[in-house]
């Protein structure tokens, strides 16, 4: 049996049916990030809340409940944000239920939305994939919110911001950080452990990514700072929709796991 949080109501009329829940007064989560307007009005700590609730969110679909629910669209515009700015996640319409200790499940069509999709979900002949695809659009989500704007943007005041993921990582990587404007020195910081973090979320092998447990696990302790992955990590064109051309699965090739990798402490609040 599944559980579920306030669950308004129903309505049966026909062949249509509903089901009713809160009402999410600020929208989603894209309004926020993306709005020109609206990015000054969400504090980086009230970021960093809504961040770690949908971590814990993902986290509980994925061994909360008696069945393991792989959402696979997850994405800025399907986190509705309440009065307080309390984070659900939102439309199941391509979710699936599997048993929790199944590590590989299959599907006979690709579930997602383009740029966030995992690089190795493909259109025909799926085969086998895990609950790291989930972690890969979490990635690309919470790559987003710290930059607050769309991963891939084609109008980008230089050529090598145009992908976002690739242009942050080449700054980590040479020891330069990102412009937060007045963001205070340990707001800076937790910035810097977030986006390593997504780093290892959306590396393109899914056994190099860390389960969203062990995501939550870092976030929730203030000390921890994993060090930078390696790259490359998958880059989407920019002209075309992405085409996969593998699938999501465990393979015996040697990488380096995130479930592996030194933590070394930081004055990160």
């Amino acid at each position: 049996m599944l559980t579920r949080q306030k669950l308004v109501g129903f309505c049966m009329e026909g062949s249509k049916q509903a089901l009713v829940y809160d009402f999410m007064l600020n929208g989603s989560l894209d309004k926020i990030i993306f709005t020109e307007e609206n990015k000054n009005t969400v504090s980086w700590k009230k970021i960093f809340e809504i961040l770690l609730r949908v971590t814990r969110g993902i986290n509980y679909l994925h061994r909360g409940c008696d069945m393991q629910i792989l959402h696979f669209d997850i994405k800025p515009h399907n986190i509705l944000l309440d009065h307080n700015f309390n984070p659900k996640v939102s439309d199941f319409d391509l979710a699936k239920l599997y048993l929790v200790d199944d590590s590989i499940v299959s599907l006979t069509a690709t579930r997602g939305t383009i740029g966030y999709i995992a690089p190795k979900l493909v259109y025909k002949n799926l085969g086998g994939i895990s609950y790291k695809a989930d972690v890969y659009s979490f990635g690309m989500l919470l790559m987003e919110m710290m930059g607050m704007r769309k991963d891939v943007n084609a109008f980008a005041d230089h050529t090598s911001q145009i992908y976002f993921p690739s242009w942050i990582f080449d700054r980590l990587d040479q020891g330069e950080d990102m412009e937060l404007g007045d963001a205070s020195a340990d707001e800076n910081s937790m910035v810097r452990k977030m986006i390593i973090t997504t780093f290892w979320c959306i590396q393109s092998l899914p056994a190099d990514r860390p389960s969203i447990n062990k995501v939550l696990k870092i976030l929730e302790n203030k000390d921890e700072l994993p060090e930078m992955p390696p790259k490359p990590f998958h880059q989407p064109p920019l002209d075309t929709p992405m085409e996969a051309n593998g699938c999501e699965s465990h393979n015996n090739e040697p990488s380096t796991s995130m479930d592996s990798i030194t933590i070394t402490s930081t004055n990160v609040v």
